[in-house]
């Protein structure tokens, strides 16, 4: 599904491989990776894939298109607006994701645009 990409696939097979063993803390995810690369070759491809083989659906992904975020005021629409400000009673797009669906993938798309 992901062509050309061996390195990364295996690493995110690993980290599945000692999730589903039981050998890594229950308390934390199975995994935090970076895909760093130009425009065409799977990085959001190999997170859908990474939700599938997890989750049983492509779409049990969350995806934020951090080209969004280039302002240094926008974080607060992604992790909510801090204690005093206007909207804070309101949860952030992020924190309202993984409340929603906390077995999930979280892409952060086009992640070098952002502030």
């Amino acid at each position: 599904r992901v062509i050309g990409q061996d390195e990364a696939v295996e690493s995110v097979s690993r980290a599945i491989r000692r999730a589903r063993a039981g050998l890594k803390d229950p308390k934390r995810p199975i995994g935090s990776f970076i895909f760093l690369g130009p425009t065409g070759v799977g990085k959001t491809e190999l997170a859908k894939a990474l939700a599938e083989a997890l989750f049983g659906d492509e779409e049990a992904m969350a995806r934020f298109d951090m080209s969004e975020y280039m302002e240094k005021h926008t974080v607060s629409r992604l992790l909510g607006a801090p204690p005093g400000y206007v909207g804070y009673e309101e949860a952030g797009q992020l924190t309202e994701a993984v409340r929603r669906h906390p077995y999930s993938v979280v892409l952060f798309d086009e992640i070098e645009k952002a502030h």
